[in-house]
């Protein structure tokens, strides 16, 4: 992408609300290529005084719990209440073009047409348990430019929780009407990220098996630890469709945060969201450098060959590999500083 504009100038362009040049940014950020990479660390620079005033939520659920629905119906409660929301839905990325294939917009129609909204599907590009490796940046962006709160949607494929979780103040679990599969094959562990469980599609027929679904995940909440001491996960009823149960949800949502901040653990949450983001990228950015260096894949050969033949181990082969890329990388393995080295373009 030609990005001729000053990266000040692009970043006061995304402060003011224009829509398109905030678009252009999360495209860059999720570019691979170095020259994008460098220019949106550019423009992030300037707009990091301006992040972190908005209110980040993560939804996520099973595939056909009405993930959708339901953020459309919230979506459209909270824009009436006079704030702006973006909605930064991690899509499944196809295997042939990389590219996303859900098309939320086209699934949150009434929602995507409100000015005060802003929503954006970030291809998975095959990344650990389906969450967009840049969507934390694309958060960034998007309190930069005014938005009071982002909603983050997972795939619902189980790593991509913990991920999720990882970088939001509160994590919202949509469960189905239906008390066995909704508990059914659902990890402990995930149960302790939600801050707030909503037994969603509770209308009509399915009335009845919503209050029953409720009544177990209650009970079942009784095995799990709390996410923080002296909090409780609720568990409520709500109908997307029907719109009931909304309001509601907002409000729990809203007291639960306002009682993180008085207790002192909103502002230390995000403290941690942001050791984790930085160790993450670190981890990905020297893989990225391990795995680009001609000898080190050189020395994949060798090994893989001499473990073939009894040789060598795992743990062995792969100190080797970490010494290989020392040197390549300018730093001797007796522990030298490290000296740098030319780029490869």
């Amino acid at each position: 992408m030609n990005s001729s504009i000053n990266p000040a100038e692009f970043a006061d362009q995304i402060r003011s609300g224009k829509r398109r040049s905030l678009a252009r940014a999360i495209t860059l950020v999720e570019s691979t290529r170095r020259e994008d990479m460098a220019y949106s660390q550019e423009v992030l620079l300037h707009l990091m005084p301006h992040t972190g005033n908005s209110l980040r939520v993560g939804i996520t659920g099973v595939p056909g719990v009405g993930k959708s629905t339901f953020i459309e119906a919230l979506g459209n409660h909270v824009s009436r209440l006079g704030k702006k929301i973006a909605v930064l839905a991690v899509d499944p990325s196809s295997p042939y073009t990389g590219g996303s294939i859900l098309g939320d917009k086209t699934r949150m129609q009434e929602l995507s047409r409100l000015d005060e909204v802003f929503i954006r599907p970030s291809p998975t590009a095959g990344t650990l348990g389906g969450v967009s490796r840049k969507t934390r940046e694309s958060i960034l962006l998007c309190e930069a430019a005014g938005y009071d709160v982002i909603i983050v949607e997972t795939v619902g494929v189980g790593q991509s929780e913990y991920e999720v979780a990882s970088m939001v103040d509160f994590f919202l679990m949509l469960m189905l009407p239906n008390a066995g599969d909704s508990l059914q094959g659902i990890k402990r562990g995930i149960m302790e990220l939600a801050d707030l469980i909503l037994v969603n599609k509770a209308d009509g027929s399915f009335r009845k098996r919503a209050d029953s679904a409720a009544r177990d995940l209650k009970n079942a909440l009784h095995l799990v630890r709390p996410k923080y001491k002296d909090y409780t996960t609720e568990v409520a009823l709500c109908s997307a469709l029907e719109q009931t149960g909304i309001d509601e949800a907002w409000q729990k949502l809203v007291a639960y945060t306002e009682r993180m901040k008085g207790d002192g653990l909103f502002a230390e949450n995000r403290k941690l969201q942001l050791i984790h983001w930085t160790r993450r990228l670190t981890e990905e950015m020297l893989l990225s450098d391990l795995w680009s260096q001609d000898e080190v894949g050189k020395a994949w050969d060798q090994q893989i060959h001499k473990m073939q033949q009894g040789n060598t181990t795992p743990v062995n082969a792969g100190r080797l590999l970490i010494d290989v890329f020392k040197r390549a990388a300018g730093e001797t393995v007796d522990g030298r500083n490290y000296t740098g080295r030319e780029e490869k373009h």
